[in-house]
């Protein structure tokens, strides 16, 4: 039986995404804890791709399937589901990861409803069992449960997982095979999307997967006003602003790409201050392999004490305005 581990590699704009790389690396992992390993396997679909396969190559792709095309160069996700439909059949692959971002998590539940298998969505760990099957770790319940998912009767096994769960990607020299798709059968496929317009807004400051200083707000920190100094904190030492859902809710936060937790984002900056958080599970989750955790807190009880170096007792109210003239001094 094929024991092939598949990575669907996404790039965008001709740069490869970095939890592309991080699942080439976990695909390794996971090939070691198998009886019966097979390749690990890239798959990677858009226009003028030439560039990006020594990468996929220096990350430990044993074979490579290129699908390019300039029908490709945007993301449509008939086409994309279309190759990836043929390539399984074809190959009957073990096991495919895909990252769970915008793209991945409609990409997958796509490709599985096509080739009648499950997916595993927005895995935090993913393990071997005895008999060499995928065992996806899937929070629930707000993240207080951790389920073990796993699908023993339909292939490929897909588990999606986001960028930050896994460990930096390790480069893996491959010598690996590189076959051109035939992208002839296209014509075939129909769809009724079209294009009209690109819009792209840069984001501002530094991008919260990157930065080495996060500064989280929760529900404690009250208001916009004093949400500010979290802002003004972060500018002058060089951090990202990150939030829990309240302030998403609240509006005081730009939107859900700066939230963490497992609905969100994960983490691993050097530096975490929280302000204002309670600990929930479901937010632990994505901060917990900080660096260095510094939590303040009025909630002597607060949960997030637990997985704190440090922790502050106090009113936010009264901290952030000084610590952000002390910053600025």
């Amino acid at each position: 039986m094929n024991k092939d581990i598949w990575v669907y590699v996404e790039q965008i704009e001709g740069k490869i995404t970095n939890v592309s790389l991080e699942l080439l690396s976990e695909a390794h992992r996971l090939k070691t804890k198998m009886q019966r390993p097979g390749q690990v396997v890239a798959v990677i679909i858009g226009s003028q791709l030439e560039e990006l396969i020594s990468t996929v190559q220096e990350y430990g792709a044993q074979k490579i399937y290129v699908a390019d095309d300039k029908s490709l160069k945007l993301y449509e996700p008939q086409y994309y589901a279309a190759i990836l439909k043929k390539l399984i059949k074809e190959n009957d692959p073990h096991i495919l990861l895909v990252g769970a971002s915008a793209l991945g998590s409609q990409l997958a539940p796509t490709v599985a409803a096509k080739v009648k298998t499950g997916v595993a969505a927005h895995c935090v760990e993913l393990k071997i069992s005895e008999n060499d099957q995928l065992v996806a770790v899937v929070p629930a319940f707000g993240g207080k449960v951790l389920g073990d998912i796993l699908c023993p009767k339909n292939r490929p096994q897909i588990a999606s997982i986001k960028q930050g769960i896994l460990d930096k990607p390790v480069k893996i020299e491959a010598v690996g095979e590189v076959i051109k798709v035939d992208l002839s059968f296209l014509t075939q496929v129909k769809t009724n999307l079209k294009p009209l317009k690109i819009c792209r807004e840069e984001p501002k400051g530094v991008p919260l997967e990157e930065a080495e200083i996060v500064i989280c707000g929760g529900w404690g920190v009250g208001d916009q006003d004093t949400w500010h100094y979290l802002e003004k904190i972060a500018e002058k030492i060089g951090g990202a602003v990150a939030c829990t859902r309240p302030p998403v809710d609240e509006g005081w936060a730009p939107g859900e790409h700066v939230m963490i937790g497992t609905s969100g984002k994960s983490v691993r900056p050097k530096l975490y201050l929280g302000f204002g958080i309670s600990g929930a599970t479901h937010h632990i989750c994505g901060m917990k392999d900080s660096g260095l955790i510094i939590s303040i807190n009025r909630d002597e009880n607060a949960e997030i004490f637990k997985v704190s170096d440090y922790g502050i007792i106090g009113d936010i109210k009264q901290v952030l305005p000084l610590l952000a003239e002390a910053v600025t001094k």
